[in-house]
């Protein structure tokens, strides 16, 4: 809609520009209708607001931090958070399970109660053949997981940067764009690694005329896969950041705690689909 508005103002700037010039060279009824008491206040002072309106839309929100390596860009903000998540992934990991026992510890039972929690989710979603999946369902989960919790439990406002400020990676459409191409890539490779070239007669199930909905289908996958996860997470953050700017004490508590349950559930939901699709591009029939 803001895209719209834009191209709506670029275009009555235009005509209003043209209408300008061609009133000046003509010498008619129109040039004197224009330059007439009314419309001399009018018309400038509509053009004046739009071009304000114009300006405004050229404004960058937010400010990023960004690194420049050889003739790359690359989002410094991104790239910090997501590596102290992986960190934290892989330092549970190591401390928990470096020495398995036959009688687990606490730290143990825990990720082997995650384990079987994302192999019964595979195995739901993706059928018997879920085995070689459950790594990458299981990435997806923990790594959206505990990034949409280090949004809540972690102060990064205390990191100051030169520009910008850092945030769960989640916040970031990058990183869910990226997780969502990621899902598209494995669901294509799951089906073509199974039914070969045979994998794209799905594309003309049950009838011919559906061919361009099915493609359509496999675009609209990763824009709802990546713009559902930004969006409730950007929204989380946001409704507790203006909580706390009004009422600092009592009432962003409960808040955050609610928005700790959603963005669990958001990692959950994104796992689920993400194992969801690769089984529909295996078995066809879901």
């Amino acid at each position: 809609m803001c895209f719209l508005g834009i191209l709506n103002i670029r275009l009555i700037l235009q005509v209003a520009e043209l209408r300008k010039r061609w009133l000046n060279q003509k010498n008619s009824f129109f040039e004197v209708q224009f330059l007439s008491e009314d419309n001399m206040n009018i018309i400038p002072c509509s053009i004046k607001t739009l071009k304000g309106l114009y300006d405004i839309s050229g404004v960058e929100v937010g400010q990023h931090f960004y690194w420049q390596i050889g003739g790359f860009q690359i989002h410094a903000q991104v790239l910090i958070t997501s590596w102290v998540v992986i960190t934290i992934l892989l330092g549970s990991v190591v401390i928990a399970v470096r020495n398995p026992q036959t009688i687990p510890t606490d730290g143990q039972n825990f990720f082997e109660y995650v384990l079987e929690f994302i192999r019964d989710l595979s195995k739901t979603q993706i059928g018997e053949e879920y085995g070689p999946w459950v790594p990458f369902i299981g990435t997806m989960f923990l790594f959206i997981f505990v990034s949409n919790w280090s949004g809540a439990l972690l102060p990064w406002k205390i990191i100051e940067l030169p520009h910008g400020e850092l945030a769960a990676p989640t916040n970031d459409i990058n990183t869910t764009v990226a997780l969502a191409l990621l899902t598209s890539a494995a669901y294509f490779y799951a089906g073509l690694s199974k039914k070969g070239l045979s994998y794209f007669e799905k594309y003309i199930k049950p009838t011919p005329i559906l061919l361009p909905i099915n493609i359509l289908e496999d675009f609209t996958k990763p824009l709802s896969l990546s713009f559902r996860l930004f969006g409730n997470i950007l929204a989380d953050e946001l409704v507790v950041v203006v909580l706390v700017s009004l009422v600092p004490l009592v009432i962003p508590i409960p808040v955050m705690f609610l928005g700790l349950f959603t963005s669990g559930i958001q990692a959950l939901i994104f796992a689920t689909l993400a194992a969801a699709y690769i089984g529909e591009s295996m078995e066809g029939h879901h």
